[in-house]
This record gives structure tokens, C-alpha cells and sequence, in this order.
């Protein structure tokens, strides 16, 4: 597997002409959404995370963590945001995974790097775009540095209920998470970093 930092250049390139949104359909509950990405789609379309659970997310169980995924819509088997031209309603705030995609992530003690998914993507002839450009997220450095956070975050969680830690953990951990992380509206005219390193704080100080 050959690691990329976010200044290499990768086959990534499509047409984004052709309309495909073969990556906005069945994909299950694999987009998990993080905090900047309701901030993100707060902004975009002014729903409140509330609102994104009646029909456009929706949440699952991941290692004992309850966390929020794109909700594919029953009818189309497609992601509620896709239009019926196949284009994304929120392209510009769209979730971290979709921008991502066909990337992957990997975090290690040398920091974030990415790698291509295996036959992630089946449009042929993609040309080379460097990884920062194809990401296209304001302040790339603060991001990575935010899902390193929120990545140790909540390995560190799962790894407590691994343990096995009671039932009365595992519910209070979940519902702490959710409310501060997630339900809490985000001011989407202030920085989103620091709204989230005092939501940490504020995460971290009510479980001692």
C-alpha cells in the first residue's frame, strides 16, 4: 500500500461532467459523519442535526460508539442529497468521506497519510490531481490536525467498551458524545476549531 501525504499527486481525477454518482449510491452507513461535518452541512443547508436524522442521516454502531451516517433513501437506494441528475446538493460542504473518496485514510505515529482504495472507484483514465487540491477543504492542516484528534477520540472510547466497561458507561458515553459533539448547534459564523477544542474540553471535564 503506498502512502500519500497531502501534496503527492494520485490518480483521482474524473469527469465530473459525466454526472456518474456511482459513490453517492448503496453505500450503507460507511459515510460516518464527525462534528465538522454537521458544521458543514449546518452552513449548507441550515438543518440542524435534529432535521438531518428525520431522513438524511441516521445513526449506527461502531465498536460500541453510536455514531451518524448519510442515510440512503429507501426509494433510490442514493444519498438524500443527490439530486435527480445525479449531482450533489451540497457539493461544497459536502462530508469528509465523500471528498476523500476514492482515498482512505491512515493514521499513524508519523501522522495522517492517505492510500488508494482498491477498485474504489470504476471510472477509467483518472488523471493525476495533487491530493490538497482534490480534498479542497479551507485550512488543510487544521482539518488533519482535527481528525487526528477526533480519530485518537474515539479510539480511545471504543477501546474503553472493548474492555468491557458496563452498560451505565457505555449509555453515558454515548449520550455525552452525541449531545456535545453533535446535537449542540455549531455557530457557523465562528471558527469551527475552536468551537470544537472547547467541546472536547467541555467532553473530556464531564467524565471525570
Amino acid at each position: 500500500m503506498i502512502l500519500y501525504g497531502s501534496n503527492d499527486m494520485a490518480k483521482l481525477g474524473c469527469n465530473e461532467c459525466a454526472g456518474c454518482s456511482e459513490c453517492c449510491r448503496g453505500m450503507g452507513q460507511s459515510v460516518i459523519l464527525d462534528p465538522y461535518d454537521i458544521y458543514q452541512i449546518q452552513a449548507a443547508a441550515g438543518q440542524t442535526f435534529a432535521q438531518l436524522l428525520q431522513d438524511k442521516a441516521e445513526l449506527h454502531v461502531e465498536d460500541g460508539l453510536i455514531l451518524p451516517s448519510l442515510k440512503m433513501q429507501d426509494d433510490t437506494d442514493a444519498c438524500g442529497f443527490l439530486d435527480r441528475n445525479g449531482r450533489c446538493g451540497i457539493h461544497a460542504y459536502r462530508p469528509g468521506l465523500c471528498r476523500l473518496f476514492p482515498l482512505g485514510r491512515k493514521y499513524g505515529e508519523n501522522g495522517l497519510h492517505y492510500f488508494l482504495i482498491e477498485d474504489g472507484c470504476q471510472v477509467q483514465n483518472r488523471t493525476k490531481i495533487k491530493i490538497k487540491k482534490w480534498l479542497d477543504v479551507k485550512n488543510l492542516s487544521a482539518y488533519e490536525a482535527f481528525l487526528t484528534v477526533w480519530h485518537d477520540l474515539r479510539k480511545n472510547i471504543q477501546e474503553q467498551i472493548a474492555t468491557g466497561q458496563s452498560d451505565a458507561y457505555t449509555k453515558e458515553v454515548n449520550v455525552r458524545m452525541l449531545q456535545i459533539f453533535y446535537q449542540k448547534p455549531y455557530d457557523i459564523e465562528c471558527d469551527f476549531y475552536e468551537q470544537f477544542e472547547r467541546r472536547r474540553e467541555e467532553f473530556n471535564g464531564a467524565g471525570q
